[in-house]
């Protein structure tokens, strides 16, 4: 990579973060966001789903590289080597990242849009079990789930939110989206389903004054929905860039071995 290639850096709020990108400005020309062409995180997952909502928010959409200061680093590169940022950034792997777009109506009859890069969730607002109806394609598959909630995960983001309910691992590139139930009462044996990643997914709360139910695409989150629909926004396509060796789907293959 040239080194006039353009980077913007973003750090969390973080000590560690902070200090490592004191470190980095002494050594690089950084450029604010909307006049760069790779950009540096500096910080942990969700620090990364944070610039990268900022970036699909802002309708500027380049590389990211991150540099792990936080805790997992799933989506990050260890922040020590012997090569210089600009020679790692020339040697990485890129590694394409498609979202989830969610649509929701609530009570009052508005109507809201939101991305999500791991999941979409659905959990209830209240000690009321939460009651939904499931369909895709249009067709009614589960007239009735009685559940704390329903997550809707990426293969990006299958061995988060989604692994923590005992749903599957996706490898990247599998195409395919999990339905995974959170702690479901009725039908009790239901496990979730794999869904290709081209079926569009619709949820209904049912009774949803008594049992109130409120929506989660990532980090944002809205109540009192009553329909919610999520399909893959292929429109949309995020690049991280990874070591050689330490991508994202070699992290998630190698999940499946772990106990």
């Amino acid at each position: 990579m040239p080194h006039s290639r353009r980077m913007a850096l973003m750090p969390s709020d973080t000590e560690r973060a902070r200090e490592a990108a004191e470190v980095l400005q002494k050594t690089f020309s950084f450029v604010p966001l909307e006049d760069a062409e790779i950009l540096v995180v500096l910080g942990g997952d969700g620090h990364m789903l944070h610039c990268l909502h900022h970036m699909l928010d802002n309708g500027r959409v380049i590389p990211a590289y991150g540099l792990n200061y936080g805790t997992v680093g799933f989506m990050m590169n260890k922040p020590k080597s012997s090569r210089t940022l600009e020679e790692r950034i020339a040697r990485a792997k890129p590694l394409a990242v498609t979202p989830l777009n969610m649509v929701a109506t609530t009570g009052s009859g508005a109507e809201r849009s939101f991305c999500a890069i791991n999941e979409v969730s659905l959990l209830r607002e209240t000690r009321q079990t939460a009651k939904l109806e499931i369909s895709v394609n249009g067709k009614v598959r589960l007239p009735e789930l009685f559940c704390d909630g329903i997550l809707v995960a990426t293969p990006a983001g299958s061995t988060a939110y989604n692994l923590s309910a005992n749903g599957p691992i996706l490898p990247m590139g599998s195409n395919m989206l999990a339905l995974t139930p959170i702690s479901p009462f009725r039908p009790r044996r239901w496990r979730g389903a794999i869904i290709p990643d081209h079926y569009e997914m619709q949820f209904r709360v049912i009774e949803p004054v008594k049992r109130p139910v409120a929506v989660v695409a990532d980090q944002k989150e809205l109540r009192d929905v009553h329909t919610v629909n999520v399909r893959v926004a292929h429109e949309m396509r995020l690049e991280l860039l990874f070591d050689p060796g330490r991508t994202l789907e070699e992290r998630i293959f190698a999940e499946q071995f772990h106990f």
